[in-house]
């Protein structure tokens, strides 16, 4: 069947009389944004191919609480949408939208975590059901292709613990039939944490200006729709001469990312006839605890208690998740809902190149929620930051990789 689809971008920046907190540092305290940098979006692809339709969402937030999605689907269900056919994904910009500042499950009044906003809530959700609606119209014929290099020295492991990085680029490029471009889908793996506690104004970070430079080199009012990868373990690598500014580092970092995308675009041929599928694969999480070492690093930065965690772990941390993926022609996104160490994001490509026959499968992190950071057993066992805050115990990884795979072997194979 040809498959149609359609495009919309909604500025997500809060206006500045709602004194929105940034996330991402608990050294913030929920203080307000002091400005803002460059404004944050969100943007929606919609594709159909007349029996079934899915919306793909990327978004310059730090995460989604649990809730969130449900409160977007809730909206929209009269017109056709579910939790099934609807993928959200961060670009986990450490200056944008504090994530438990729109978690009605927050209750507890911790700056150092962000402190529930109704007001922010209600903006931010309706923002994103406004964005969705408006990508589900006027679909027009489409065309699809995608292409992956490896950048060497772009990113790195962080914890140093085994060493491992994804430096895969991962370009799809979706053009009307008629010629002009609609979409351009970029997928690279590292935080975007150049800004530190100390940066005060809304940004999308490096992700911001990568969008924005190749959205200007394509040109004909294409779209460029970045989401990050299993980044759990994996930091960017300052260009040369980018300066001592934070913020000079990340809009020199995203620039040169986003000539490399422009590039990669126009060498991507394109194909009507092309495979779409999406599942969502239902995954029962392991019991809730905390790492041993979680108030020397995460209890510390968060304000975290034994006692606190004993109430709010069965308050805000679901027993249930789940995987979404995505298959567009030769792209194969698998939704993983946190922040998943490398190692595991490779496992899942490796395994999903194989089931599916697609050449290019990519993890799609923070995706739909964020549950907790995702390590192998014995990464978890050596402690650190990222252990600390994860929720589930030494088997979380192992867990979601499992449930990640086997919701991509459902998907439709062949090209």
């Amino acid at each position: 069947a040809e498959l149609r689809g359609n495009t919309a971008r909604v500025d997500l920046t809060p206006p500045e009389q709602m004194h929105a907190p940034l996330g991402g540092y608990g050294e913030r305290m929920n203080a307000p944004a002091q400005g803002v940098h460059d404004r944050i979006f969100g943007k929606a692809l919609v594709v159909t191919d007349g029996s079934k339709k899915f919306a793909m969402v990327t978004a310059d937030m730090i995460g989604f609480p649990p809730p969130f999605k449900q409160a977007v689907v809730d909206r929209l269900s009269d017109r056709g949408w579910t939790t099934d056919n609807i993928m959200l994904l961060a670009s986990h910009s450490h200056t944008s939208i504090e994530m438990n500042a729109i978690n009605p499950l927050n209750t507890f009044d911790i700056p150092q975590i962000g402190i529930h906003s109704p007001e922010l809530f209600e903006f931010t959700v309706a923002n994103f059901v406004r964005l969705i609606t408006e990508a589900d119209r006027e679909l027009v014929p489409i065309r699809i292709g995608t292409a992956s290099q490896h950048l060497s020295g772009w990113n790195r492991n962080r914890r140093g613990y085994d060493g491992i990085v994804d430096d895969a680029l991962t370009v799809t490029r979706i053009d009307k039939t008629t010629g002009e471009p609609l979409v351009v889908l970029v997928n690279f793996t590292a935080h975007p944490t150049f800004m530190t506690g100390r940066q005060m104004m809304f940004s999308g970070g490096w992700p911001g200006h990568l969008q924005r430079t190749a959205e200007a080199l394509i040109g004909d009012h294409v779209s460029v729709m970045y989401y990050n990868g299993a980044e759990g373990d994996q930091s960017p690598r300052s260009r040369p001469n980018s300066g001592d500014s934070r913020w000079e580092q990340a809009e020199r970092y995203g620039r040169e990312l986003g000539i490399i995308v422009a590039k990669d675009w126009h060498s991507i041929t394109t194909q009507a006839d092309v495979v779409f599928d999406f599942h969502r694969q239902k995954i029962s999480l392991p019991g809730k605890s905390w790492h041993p070492d979680f108030l020397k690093t995460g209890g510390e930065e968060y304000g975290l208690s034994e006692a606190i965690l004993t109430e709010m772990l069965p308050r805000m941390f679901p027993t249930e998740t789940a995987s979404g993926c995505l298959r567009l022609g030769d792209l194969v996104v698998v939704g993983v809902p946190g922040e998943m160490a490398s190692s595991l994001g490779l496992q899942i490509k490796a395994a999903t190149q194989k089931k599916t026959g697609a050449t290019h499968p990519v993890i799609g992190g923070l995706a739909d929620e964020w549950i907790s950071y995702m390590l192998p057993p014995e990464a978890y066992d050596s402690g650190g930051y990222e252990a600390s805050v994860s929720f589930y115990g030494r088997t979380l990884g192992p867990t979601i990789v499992d449930g990640a795979i086997e919701g991509a072997s459902q998907l439709s194979a062949g090209k």
